[in-house]
């Protein structure tokens, strides 16, 4: 069973500013909890794309979408390809052969059944397989990563995307346990990270083993390149007043967010009485919202994994 509680649901759909026939793109389906919002809020000539790289997804919002026929068009893609995908579409239209869109939704949140079914591989309080794939077709999963590449690179991934900063200690104990016998399972990896990291930083905070898996789990997916990838792209697919929002859960994430739409958003240095701007500093786009959106309590009472969670919203210019 596919269950799965969509963060910051209303807020994010919002900021989309949804019209009856306007194009929307969710790039992250996961429960699909943000496309059955905003596929409730399409007229008849409304589309929405919904991507996502897990089968698992998909095959759960075929069922959970079905009522909204033709208005959702569901691919199987990984949403750094979200140009190329927008582009074979023949509903999407186009100006100087980019596609225009009104709207562009990202919920980078690993979707709860991906950590709570444990054949996945994603989790630490689960003995599966070494996997951590969110496409089940990739190639590299986590137990390649552990068991072949270089100490020094399984540190990198470790301190870079999960700023573990034990990360060479556990890197260090990895390549020691994996010359006795492959490392096969989560279980194996938990604890061989718990005896890594020191005895009094065990007993404060979270899971000792939390930063080293989301490392792998970044690293298997290259979830930070993607991302970068696609916000790009989403920029440059939107039509002039369409808006993106963008769910992050960890800071490598927003900072990417941030510097990303900062880059695009200009500095005008025209005398404010100037009717235009004339400098080429006005830039593309225009933040909504300066500060991230954050879940409130009762938010965080039903669903404690939105703890983390952050919003920006964007428009064209």
């Amino acid at each position: 069973m596919f269950h799965h509680i969509t963060v910051l649901k209303e807020e994010a759909t919002e900021g989309l500013h949804v019209r009856e026939d306007g194009i929307y793109v969710d790039c992250t389906l996961g429960g699909a909890g943000h496309s059955a919002l905003i596929a409730s809020r399409l007229g008849s000539q409304g589309r929405l794309i919904a991507l996502d790289q897990d089968d698992w997804a998909l095959d759960n919002a075929k069922e959970k979408l079905a009522s909204f026929g033709d208005k959702v068009i569901l691919v199987k893609t990984n949403f750094r390809d979200l140009e190329e995908v927008l582009r074979a579409l023949p509903m999407v239209p186009q100006r100087d052969g980019i596609p225009q869109v009104d709207g562009i939704l990202f919920d980078l949140g690993v979707s709860s059944p991906q950590f709570d079914e444990g054949e996945r591989g994603f989790s630490y309080n689960h003995d599966a397989p070494l996997d951590m794939r969110m496409d089940q077709s990739a190639e590299l999963t986590a137990a390649e990563i552990v068991n072949t590449w270089p100490e020094q690179e399984i540190a990198r991934v470790l301190f870079q995307y999960g700023e573990e900063k034990f990360s060479r200690r556990i890197a260090g104990k990895i390549v020691e346990r994996r010359a006795l016998r492959p490392i096969h399972s989560t279980g194996e990896l938990a604890d061989i990270i718990k005896e890594a990291i020191p005895a009094a930083t065990r007993r404060t905070g979270g899971h000792p083993a939390k930063r080293s898996f989301q490392g792998l789990r970044i690293a298997v997916n290259d979830e930070l390149g993607a991302f970068e990838e696609a916000l790009h792209a989403a920029v440059r697919c939107l039509a002039p007043g369409g808006r993106v929002s963008v769910i992050t859960f960890h800071s490598l994430e927003d900072r990417i967010c941030k510097q990303i739409l900062n880059s695009y958003v200009g500095r005008c240095t025209c005398p404010p009485d100037f009717p235009l701007c004339v400098c080429g500093g006005e830039g593309q786009m225009r933040l909504i919202n300066r500060k991230p959106l954050t879940p409130g309590e009762e938010e965080l009472t039903l669903n404690p994994r939105a703890r983390s969670a952050k919003l920006r919203i964007a428009e064209k210019l």
